[in-house]
């Protein structure tokens, strides 16, 4: 049987990196079955340029910046629920997969005999294409818990979190645990995600030889005697959202002694990072603490906007 996939692509302010992520849409070795943008309220020249140069791609107009979880939550009521695709394949707007990696993972899918009933997610590797540097899925056990590193060399592995950018979710999987919770409006919204499918007894599976060139925050790479590695260098007020919903999931979603533990060791060691390699330190670390204030206390929405 052939599967049905559709794209969908939170897009906010895109006209520059756009098209390099469409192209790679409409170049893949497997064709879409639609490609969905949602225009999450753009003021630039991204709907002029998608109704110029990609007439065939559905547009999703949103009257205001819902955020990438209001945007991808959008999305996924239309080509999972709405239009009742197989598997939705979702991606920021920045995102460039490479060529072949589509029919990675539907071969990937073909393949695992478990697809027929409980695998409800499956993501690429994403790539931070200036440093070929990996972001690799996690586990998730009262926090993060990395793979190990004989485990990421299998072909297929399972994890708990993947991000939202290069994942495909199952449609059925839409329908059984509902949308993407809007109230986070940026980051960890896909993790919060991740958790729910789990909760739910899908899998998600990694698919090593598939991959997708992403960028989180403007990283660059670090190297230091005592710390190697990319640092995201996010603006203070996505600091704000991290930190919120990280410390809402483990304070009223997943509570436990170790959760909470965790929560704040990430939070001490993320500030000393910022002190370290931060560009806007101080406003990073009041965002920071602000954010841990509002999600113990569970107080979400939007309260910052992209500046």
């Amino acid at each position: 049987m052939t599967l049905s996939v559709a794209s969908v692509t939170t897009a906010y302010n895109a006209e520059k990196v756009l098209p390099r992520h469409i192209d790679a849409l409409l170049k893949q070795s497997r064709a879409l079955d639609e490609i969905v943008v949602v225009d999450n309220g753009s003021a630039d020249g991204t709907a002029d340029l998608l109704a110029r140069r990609y007439p065939q791609v559905t547009v999703l107009r949103m009257a205001d910046n819902l955020g990438a979880a209001g945007a991808w939550s959008a999305g996924l009521a239309y080509a999972a629920l709405q239009k009742k695709y197989d598997w939705v394949w979702t991606f920021d707007d920045d995102s460039v997969p490479r060529v072949d990696t589509l029919e990675i993972l539907l071969r990937a899918i073909a393949n695992m005999p478990e697809a027929a009933s409980s695998l409800g997610m499956v993501a690429p590797i994403p790539v931070h294409r200036a440093t070929q540097t990996y972001y690799p899925p996690l586990l998730w056990s009262e926090g993060f818990v990395k793979l190990s590193a004989s485990l990421m060399k299998e072909a297929v592995w399972l994890a708990d979190l993947v991000i939202a950018s290069g994942c495909m979710v199952r449609g059925e999987v839409v329908g059984a645990v509902g949308l993407p919770r809007t109230d986070f409006f940026m980051d960890f919204f896909d993790f919060e995600y991740c958790l729910r499918v789990r909760a739910r007894g899908y899998k998600i599976a990694v698919i090593r030889a598939a991959e997708s060139d992403h960028e989180i925050g403007h990283a660059r790479d670090v190297r230091l005697p005592w710390y190697s590695g990319v640092w995201p260098n996010h603006a203070p007020w996505r600091e704000y959202y991290i930190r919120r919903n990280l410390a809402y999931a483990t304070w009223w979603l997943y509570p436990s002694r170790g959760a909470k533990r965790f929560t704040i060791r990430h939070l001490a060691r993320h500030a000393g990072g910022v002190l370290l390699f931060g560009s806007n330190k101080m406003a990073s670390l009041r965002k920071m603490a602000l954010g841990f204030y509002d999600g113990t206390h569970a107080r979400l929405g939007v309260r910052f906007r992209p500046s």
